[in-house]
């Protein structure tokens, strides 16, 4: 996958996704990541993007001619178009399975980051596929919310984590939040390793973490349990937890 970023500042862009999981999986060539300053396609000599809107107003707003030009020489440099994406606090909320889709979807994604009162509609009407949010909140810019798409994206791909499994267990891959872990000592200021775990039986301890997500699902995020797919036995499980939480 080829993700493209537009956005008026490259080098903070850079400075995240040149580090870590994401930095390393950019210099295998398991995922290619291209950051565009925006002010490369201004016209005139201040590299001025943004102008004042039409009908007053505070602020300003990122002008249809540098978005489109940028957009328009990526295309030329793939000899495509590429999935567009604004990120936007308008826009429809990512989620994991959103981010699944995508990536198995398109090789080639563009995001927008905005700024300032944000951008022109024209341009987003002309040229942009969907509307994307990280979260019912606003920032100062789209860059925040167009790494956490980019980091996302880029994770579910083929060798960039260690196997499939390190994002197929995760909180939200299959409708139920991650169950939890421990890690050494055993015993940590008196409080102990669940003993299931410490048994080595690993089927008590794969139905033990399932009830477990199934339990921290329903406490903390029992919206999405309605997407989760359980078995009838782990049903039952999850009806006696109800049962039990509504006599309390």
């Amino acid at each position: 996958m080829r993700i493209d970023i537009i956005t008026l500042f490259p080098e903070m862009c850079e400075s995240v996704l040149s580090e870590s999981i994401i930095g390393r999986a950019r210099n295998s060539g398991k995922v290619e990541i291209v950051c565009h300053q925006l002010r490369d396609f201004a016209f005139d000599k201040h590299r001025r993007v943004d102008d004042a809107p039409y009908g007053g107003g505070m602020g300003m707003l990122m002008m249809a001619e540098p978005i489109a030009l940028c957009f328009e020489s990526i295309c030329e440099e793939l000899g495509q178009k590429p999935h567009f994406i604004y990120m936007s606090p308008k826009g429809e909320v990512v989620t994991q399975q959103k981010v699944k889709a995508m990536a198995e979807t398109f090789d080639n994604i563009c995001i927008l980051c905005g700024h300032y009162e944000g951008v022109d509609p024209r341009v987003l009407d002309m040229y942009i596929d969907e509307e994307l949010s990280i979260g019912d909140y606003v920032l100062t810019g789209g860059e925040l919310p167009a790494l956490v798409l980019a980091d996302s994206l880029s994770r579910m791909l083929p060798g960039v984590l260690s196997s499939d499994e390190c994002f197929e267990l995760e909180s939200h891959f299959s409708g139920l939040l991650e169950y939890p872990q421990y890690t050494r000592p055993e015993v940590w200021r008196e409080e102990k390793v669940p003993e299931v775990l410490m048994s080595g039986h690993h089927a008590n301890i794969e139905k033990w973490r399932r009830e477990q997500a199934i339990k921290v699902t329903l406490e903390r995020r029992p919206d999405i349990l309605k997407d989760a797919v359980l078995s009838k036995k782990e049903t039952a499980f999850l009806r006696e937890l109800q049962e039990n939480s509504s006599v309390e």
